[in-house]
């Protein structure tokens, strides 16, 4: 029991090393506070939950909650997701719901197309993503195609 915990946790730590080479470069990171494209506070890397007007973190405050969001993106990736998928494609989800929330993943046909084990249809679903306040964004276009592209490594 004890092993497979930790092997567990060795494999999510390799997912999160694969996403953080894909949601730093797209989220860049701000020590100070700003509001997002659709109007969001957010601080440091893409971080949200906590962001309020006037914040400054630290680099290391930012790194930590990069790594807590990071994982918290696993963790929904890890309920919502029941297929046997290779950990680029769970690296590529783990991005795109640190992006868009659990909700969105939920409720998405990408779910439904990798729980039904179609892995490379539902890969193919990241690309409609592209959209934020209803403007399509160039930055979640080449954001989506580079995680289409993780997504799909080992599968096809």
């Amino acid at each position: 029991m004890r092993f497979s915990k930790t092997l567990s946790g060795a494999a999510g730590a390799g997912v999160i090393a694969l996403a953080m080479t894909i949601v730093p470069y797209y989220e860049g990171t701000e020590l100070k506070s700003y509001q997002d494209a659709v109007g969001k506070w957010t601080v440091c890397t893409g971080h949200t939950e906590t962001a309020a007007p006037g914040q400054t973190k630290t680099p290391k405050e930012c790194e930590a909650l990069l790594a807590s969001d990071l994982g918290t993106a696993l963790a929904a990736v890890d309920r919502q997701i029941d297929a046997d998928i290779p950990d680029t494609t769970r690296a590529a989800l783990v991005s795109f719901t640190f992006n868009v929330g659990e909700g969105q993943l939920q409720r998405s046909t990408l779910r439904k197309l990798m729980n039904q084990g179609r892995i490379v249809e539902a890969c193919h679903q990241l690309p409609r993503w592209v959209y934020a306040g209803g403007q399509r964004l160039r930055g979640l276009v080449k954001r989506r195609a580079d995680e289409t592209k993780m997504c799909l490594e080992g599968v096809e």
